[in-house]
Parts: structure tokens; sequence; C-alpha cells
């Protein structure tokens, strides 16, 4: 029996993770800053997940949503103090792809509408759904058709938003566009996205998969510009490394919503939902938004300053721990040698390294980082110019 993979393989057979490091089936430890796309943020077997983990696996692993059960009501509970502000209610789902989906539903449910607004670079997820708002057309083409209207506007132009109308349904915004290249959004650009949505009354998705629940340096990352979204979605680093999902909506759209709308044979499972329980109580007790704001600053400054002299580096940029160095070549190169040198990372859009930092990282793990990518841009300029 063959397993169907649709990434390359990396070469490393992986038998370990323990925050922030990974182990190969020869002893030797990785800094991981791939991190599984940004899932073990909260670092790989982090002991506040694992303890709840096994304790629910001792009660019930299954029971859907018809149910109740105690570990759902103290996620509840637990992340109530988390929640995206104005949002009461929350939906659990198994992966960011489901999440957006339902956002989607949501936002031609509640409005009545069909247009979606998204934006170039965008990354939304690979269903047929989510797949429709994302950008690169090499994702989307194989399997068009696809849901339609659907218009990809320029990001952080905000001459752009010019083409709203009263057809939208929703327009989808990544503050932080991961797999597009790791691109921030302007400030005054999401204001004036803000201000248009709400008059025309379409809805503002702020999806949060890669940079939610703390990451940025902030809880949300929409909190960095002032403004609230309608609807949010959350993935990735929520569970600690446990698959699930979230949508957040405030009362007025959750009042809407009725049996039937959607469903999910997993989803708020009680495995995930004790994931999250423990997520929540890390993320609180370790202060990791603050981490990750000082740690994220730190990098990118250590990394800059590494730089500089390199002609091949256009810009490091990021918000927090979601960091990417931008390059002008190809980073494939400077992507193997930081792995030869005991650091994983990863790709984003056509020309960036992208690294996805478990929270937990030091200023050692920093150096080790930084000496690694030096020697990778070094490496990618010889190899153009040879």
């Amino acid at each position: 029996m063959k397993l169907i993979t649709f990434y390359g393989s990396r070469g490393l057979r992986i038998v370990k993770g323990e925050n922030q490091y990974v182990w190969d089936d020869k002893g030797r430890r990785y800094l991981d800053l791939h991190a599984g796309h940004g899932v073990a943020f909260l670092g790989h077997r982090n002991p506040k997940v694992v303890e709840y983990l096994k304790r629910q696996l001792d009660t019930i692993i299954t029971l859907t949503t018809a149910f109740d059960i105690d570990i759902r009501d103290e996620m509840l509970k637990e992340i109530d103090d988390l929640k995206p502000e104005g949002m009461d209610n929350i939906f659990l789902l198994n992966s960011g792809t489901e999440a957006v989906e339902l956002a989607m539903k949501i936002a031609r449910k509640i409005t009545g509408r069909k247009k979606f607004i998204a934006f170039k670079n965008s990354f939304h997820g690979r269903t047929m759904g989510s797949l429709s708002i994302t950008w690169n057309k090499k994702y989307r083409e194989p399997f068009e058709p696809l849901i339609s209207p659907i218009e990809f506007l320029e990001f952080n132009q905000i001459e752009e938003l010019k083409k709203l109308d009263d057809s939208v349904a929703a327009v989808i915004l990544e503050p932080v566009q991961g797999e597009g290249g790791v691109i921030p959004a302007k400030p005054e650009f999401v204001k004036a996205l803000r201000e248009e949505t709400e008059r025309r009354g379409i809805l503002l998705v702020s999806d949060e998969v890669q940079a939610g629940f703390g990451r940025t340096g902030k809880v949300w990352a929409y909190q960095h510009y002032g403004i609230r979204p309608d609807i949010l979605t959350a993935g990735k680093a929520i569970g600690g490394g446990f698959p699930v999902s979230a949508v957040f909506v405030p009362d007025s759209i959750a009042e809407k919503l009725g049996e039937g709308d959607h469903g999910t044979t997993y989803g708020g499972n009680p495995m995930a939902a004790a994931a999250v329980t423990a997520a929540s109580r890390v993320l609180k007790e370790d202060k990791v938004p603050e981490q990750a704001k000082v740690k994220g600053e730190t990098f990118m400054k250590m990394l800059r300053d590494a730089l500089v002299d390199f002609k091949s580096v256009r810009e490091v940029r990021g918000l927090g721990l979601m960091i990417g160095v931008d390059l002008r070549l190809n980073p494939g190169t400077a992507i193997k040698v930081l792995q030869d040198n005991g650091v994983l990372s990863l790709k984003a859009g056509v020309s960036t390294i992208r690294f996805l930092s478990p929270y937990m990282i030091t200023n050692q793990d920093m150096e080790l980082a930084v000496d690694a990518t030096r020697k990778g841009v070094a490496e990618t300029e010889g190899k153009k110019t040879s």
C-alpha cells in the first residue's frame, strides 16, 4: 500500500518532537520553525495539552455536539476571555479550510448575497469553497469551475475598495497573508476596508487560521488594527497540535442560523474540546502573545542586521512570530541549507523563506536560525552567479 502525498519529501524521518525541537531517526535535533505549517505554535507535545488529551482518552473520545459533555463546557469557559470582541458564539470544526467554508455559508445566508471578495496572494484553503477564494492559479485552475462570483482585489491598495458594491456578501481578509509571502496588512488599508464594508452591509471575515491565537503578538491579529470583523476563523495553534478549527460569530449572526445549516461528524468532539481547553490555558498562563511580540521583534531585528549586506534579500517582514525573509531569488536552496544546518523552515509565495516559530524559541535558537539563514542566502547568491 502506498500513501498519497501532495507535498514533496523533505528527506527526513522524524521520530520525536518536544517544545521547539524535533529529532530525526539518526538522533539529530532540528529547530522546528516549520512547526507543521504553524500548528505547533505552543510547542510539540505541550505538557498541558498532553495532560488534557490523556485525561479525555480515559473517559470518552467520540461524541457529537447533539449531546452535552463536561469538557466542552470547560472549554467554553476557558476560551471565553480569549474570544474575539463581541463574538460570544463558537462552532468547532476540524481544519482551517472547513472553518472558511462555514464562514462563506454564513455570509451568504445572512446577507442574501452571492459574491465574495478576496485578495491577490490570498490563501484560504483547498476545498472547493475556500479554494475559490484562494489566489494561486496553480491551486485553482485544475478544479474549475469553482464557486462564483469571486473577485480578487489588490492587497493593501485602498483605491481597490471602490470596486465593492451591494452584490458582495463578504470580504475575506488575512490580517497577515501567510502562504502569499508573510505580508501584513497596512493599518490604513484595514481601516478603510472596515469602513467600506460597514457602509455597504458587507460582512468582513478575518481569516486567522495561521495568524490567530497569539502568533502575531496579540490573541487575534485583527486587534493590531483597531477594528472588529463580523466573523473570525481560527485553526492551527488553537488546538495545541490537535486537529481543530473554529468559527466565531456575534449573537446577531448566530441567532439567524438554524438546525441543518451546517454539520460535522467530528467537529467539537471531546478530544478537540480538551485540546482547545488546554491550549487556551497555556496561552493565558504563559502570556504567549506577549512573548510572541517581544521575541518576534528580536528575531526580525537579528535577521535584518545579519542580512543587510545581501543583495538578494528584498525584505525581512512579519508580525510577532510570523516572519518572512523575502528574496529576489527562489528560496528553495536557502531552505535546504537551513535544514542541513539544523533549522526547519518553509516557503511562502514565490520568493519568501517563512519562519513559524513555537513561542518558546530562545535567543540561542534565533542565533542558530540567523546563522543558518545567512549560509542559505549566501549559497543561493553563489549559485545564481556561478
